[in-house]
This record gives C-alpha cells, structure tokens and sequence, in this order.
C-alpha cells in the first residue's frame, strides 16, 4: 500500500498509549521509540543491549517524553517461558498494550543458497519470525485489553517479491507477510486490534550499510525521514485497516 510520508501527526497523537518497540536500541527502533514517546506514548524499550536502551531511555526523559520502561530480551536464546513472563510483567505493570512494532531483525548473509550456513539459517529465522510470532502469542490478551491496538510486523521488499542470494532473511519476510495475514484473518471479528505489515524501504542504518557496502549513504532516508508512516499505522487515523501491506517511502525509481 502506498506510504504515509506526508502524514502530519497530531501532537497527541498517542497521549495515553502504551507501546512496546523491539529493537529499540539503534536504527528505525529507536527513531520509532523517540517519535512514539514525543507523541505522547509510554513506550517499552525491548533489545537486546541494556546500554542502547538506557541511551534512548535517557534521550525520551531529557525531551519531556512519559517515562519509558526497558525490557531487556535477545531473540536468538528467548524461550516460551521468557515470553509468558514478559508478558505477565507488562500486565502487571500496564495492564494492556496499545500497540507493538516487532522491528528487531537479523540481516544474516547474502550469499548462495548452494553455500549458506544451516546455523546462521536458523537463526536468522528465530530472530525474525519465530521469535515474534511467540512473543505476539504470549500478548495477544494484552492488545486485546486495549480499546485500539495496534501490531506492525517489519517486512522488506524481499518479503514481497524473492530476490538471489537473500536467503534466510527474504524467506523470513515472506512468512513475517503469511503470519501477518493469518493472525488478521483471526482478528476480523476484533476491531480493537489491527495488524499490518510495513516496509520500511533503503533506509540509513547498520544493516543496510551491511547489505549494500557500496552505496551512497547521501541517496537514503534517515530512520527518522521514514516515521509519518510509522506514526500513521501505530495512531488512531489507521483504526480499522488491518491485513495489510504498506510501504514507508515511495519506490526508488
């Protein structure tokens, strides 16, 4: 779906609202987290380096932002168990979640499929589906709690049409894409929660350094040019649109 960038968000426009955001440590988390919380919402910082979320966690407090919550978690070693005891945590503490952007990724090689690692397969797909499909199971009855909830899975290009040598990383969007319309199609008959997809698109962080080590860095957005959308699909203005696919930037042409 066509992106959001010219969205002007309402200063409040998520006064009152509890948002968790994973991979909030650096990149478009953090950009996510930062633009939440001067939004209005209490956001809950999740990654997996206490010190980045303490950064950003100082960063939301020294703008005037509510007080953020850190919630230290690694994908690659999480069990069930550590999901269901985050998400009895946060009921304790909050009671219901507004909204959840699952943006912690691991980019894993691009290589053959003829050469890549089985381990490293593994693990990408633990860190970028498995793991978030598990963790939103274990909070599901959190967003359900709340009166508009808001889940946006992190999907790429390479989810939506294959690409050579992406292996592991582009057949993990594609099921981030498949979960996304099942758990929608579950939802149909809640309209409090809404799910959707969104790809952020060429954007100026680590893992795109990584992927394309040659590329003007002048030619890409920053995390923080790309927020309208991230604001739109997480604010009331997208109530009742779920199941769908967006786009956080127009296409590079």
């Amino acid at each position: 779906m066509s992106c959001k960038i010219d969205y002007q968000a309402p200063a409040d426009l998520l006064a009152n609202r509890i948002i968790l955001v994973t991979g909030a440590g650096d990149g478009i988390g953090r950009a996510a987290a930062l633009a939440y919380a001067r939004h209005g919402a209490t956001v809950i910082l999740l990654g997996r380096t206490i010190a980045k979320l303490e950064k950003v966690y100082d960063e939301i407090e020294a703008a005037g932002g509510p007080q953020p919550a850190i919630f230290p978690l690694n994908f690659e070693g999480a069990t069930l168990k550590d999901y269901q005891d985050m998400a009895q945590t946060l009921n304790t503490e909050f009671g219901r979640l507004d909204g959840i952007l699952h943006n912690a990724g691991l980019l894993g090689r691009i290589t053959p499929f003829e050469q890549y690692n089985p381990e490293l397969w593994a693990q990408v797909m633990q860190v970028n589906i498995n793991g978030p499909i598990w963790m939103t199971q274990a909070l599901l009855p959190l967003t359900e709690a709340s009166e508009d909830a808001s889940i946006i899975f992190t999907s790429s290009s390479v989810g939506r049409k294959g690409r050579a040598y992406w292996g592991a990383y582009s057949v993990s969007k594609f099921a981030t894409e498949g979960f996304m319309e099942v758990l929608a199609d579950e939802l149909d008959n809640q309209p409090n929660v809404r799910v959707n997809t969104l790809n952020p698109g060429a954007t100026l962080t680590q893992m795109r350094r990584t992927a394309y080590p040659g590329e003007d860095p002048e030619t890409l957005r920053t995390p923080e040019d790309i927020m309208p959308t991230y604001l739109w699909l997480m604010g009331p203005d997208s109530t009742g649109i779920s199941g769908e696919k967006w786009d956080a930037q127009p296409p590079r042409s």
